[in-house]
């Protein structure tokens, strides 16, 4: 239904905004005001292994603050109990039969200039509130068939199972739009591939008979901590492609996926890119161009990418690592941030003269394949989510008590990154882990689970520089378990703080 909401809302002209179902009441509420949203479309709840997730409870609370919603359209799923206010709430069911009685007329498709808008997604930056990135009908259409049609060689009758949330923008192109329109079988699923238990994803595969599977590490590293039983007793020689998406893989995960699931004969294509891209930038290409493992290889035909140093000097050759620009237009790029075009400038137009700035670093080898190395800004990829750094401040500032706090990703063997969390507390707290535990909540409550710190230490000061900045190179080197090399400290206010915190490493 989903899927049927976001093409319905193509169809008519409607700009759609699909919020990832993790979210709080809060973090909803940020992305309806922003957009002035007048519609939702919910469920009364969702499954998500053998949780129930609220979906429509958590819709109520997040319009209390949106007087704006005229209509608010509740899919039954769950048969959970949920409130239905008069004049504003209305069942899906309800609806389509009001359709189906008067006979199912036809719905012409409206007649879109290329560039008007298509959907906003709402994305983490390394500040403030989350963007609505904008994406517009032409180009975006254009762009992820293209890069769905030629990254995962797809042929006529292939069955396509992209296993991402809707709520991200693979789930938009890979599952939706890229596919579809190339007249693909797209394969959805509810749940996690754990539950009922880690065999779930091949079982799919063998059932359905599916050729391309695409994934993120996050789920490959989650499934080969199973080992290879839950493998058992399953047909997977029907796949042909395997893909990657969220983060760069490890070699180690890399080497188990094309292993076990493609028994070495179906290509893992490494495909990087962003919500802000529209599609797949730098990937192999299945079966054509070779694939090296940890390298996202090279680039889409027509995708120009640039790597310069600090100061915006392009690096010519190769065995060079720098930050990864992009130096001419595709048809994906973003088009705007949604009511605030110069946001969209400065964030991404703007480090660099005349370059898009992807905010990752990134190494070219001496073949000239490309290596995403991680972001320099501060931004945190963890499971393939991105979260801004400022965000999770932001929430855990809210807490009754804290005082300051900073926030930097450290390694992690399943999520890739791990929140680390250095917290400045006020009261003198006779129940630490209690304590870690309510901030924890907190940060729930505001963003959602996805942001709930990993590790929370308890310090008395920040390391921070003269002029009042937080020197995270710091944090992140004692979040990564090292106490020694810590670099120059002498620049700090008060260098001693450095070692009462590497002291105190969790």
């Amino acid at each position: 239904e989903l899927t049927i909401a976001v093409l319905a809302c193509a169809r008519i002209g409607a700009v759609h905004s699909v919020i990832f179902g993790g979210f709080s009441a809060q973090s909803i509420a940020d992305r309806l005001q922003d957009a002035q949203a007048e519609f939702v479309i919910t469920c009364d709840g969702a499954y998500r292994g053998n949780k129930e997730i609220p979906l429509k409870g958590v819709m109520d609370d997040a319009l209390v603050q949106c007087r704006f919603v005229k209509k608010v359209i509740v899919l039954t799923r769950t048969r959970t109990p949920v409130s239905m206010i008069k004049g504003r709430d209305v069942w899906w069911e309800d609806e389509i039969r009001k359709v189906e009685t008067q006979g199912n007329p036809d719905c012409p498709a409206e007649i879109m200039d290329a560039e008007d808008m298509l959907f906003i997604l709402y994305t983490s930056g390394s500040t403030g509130k989350p963007k609505g990135v904008v994406h517009t009908c032409g180009g975006y259409m254009v762009y992820t068939n293209y890069t769905f049609v030629n990254v995962f060689q797809y042929q006529p009758g292939d069955v396509h199972f992209c296993t991402a949330d809707i709520g991200w923008i693979t789930g938009h192109s890979y599952i939706v739009y890229g596919p579809l329109s190339a007249g693909a079988t797209s394969l959805i699923f509810e749940g996690v591939p754990t539950w009922p238990d880690a065999s779930r994803f091949w079982k799919i595969v063998d059932k359905f008979k599916v050729n391309i599977l695409y994934t993120a590490p996050t789920a490959i590293r989650s499934l080969m901590g199973f080992g290879t039983e839950p493998l058992a007793g399953t047909d997977l020689s029907s796949l042909k492609v395997l893909g990657t998406v969220g983060e760069p893989i490890n070699e180690e995960a890399w080497h188990w996926y094309d292993e076990n699931i493609g028994k070495k004969n179906s290509p893992v294509v490494d495909t990087w890119w962003q919500t802000e891209t529209g599609g797949i930038l730098i990937s192999n290409i299945a079966g054509v161009t070779p694939a090296k493992p940890t390298f996202a290889t090279l680039p889409v035909p027509g995708v120009q990418p640039v790597l310069v140093d600090e100061t915006g000097k392009v690096l010519e050759g190769n065995n060079v690592s720098g930050n990864l620009c992009i130096k001419f237009p595709w048809p994906g790029i973003l088009r705007t941030t949604y009511g605030d075009h110069e946001r969209c400038r400065i964030n991404y137009f703007s480090t660099y003269e005349n370059l898009y700035f992807t905010g990752d670093g990134c190494l070219r080898d001496e073949e000239g394949n490309y290596r995403i190395t991680g972001r320099v800004d501060d931004v945190l990829n963890v499971s393939g989510h991105r979260i801004g750094t400022a965000e999770v401040e932001n929430a855990i500032n809210m807490h009754a008590g804290v005082v300051e706090s900073a926030v930097v990703g450290y390694p992690h063997n399943i999520k890739g990154q791990g929140i680390y969390a250095y917290v400045i507390f006020t009261d003198h707290n006779d129940d630490v882990e209690l304590t870690k535990k309510d901030i924890a909540l907190t940060v729930t409550r505001i963003i959602g689970p996805i942001a709930r710190p990993d590790k929370i230490q308890f310090v008395t000061g920040l390391p921070k520089t003269r002029s009042g900045k937080i020197m995270r190179r710091i944090l992140r080197k004692i979040a990564e378990g090292e106490k020694e090399n810590l670099g120059d400290t002498s620049t700090l206010l008060d260098p001693g703080v450095v070692k009462d915190i590497a002291d105190g490493m969790l």
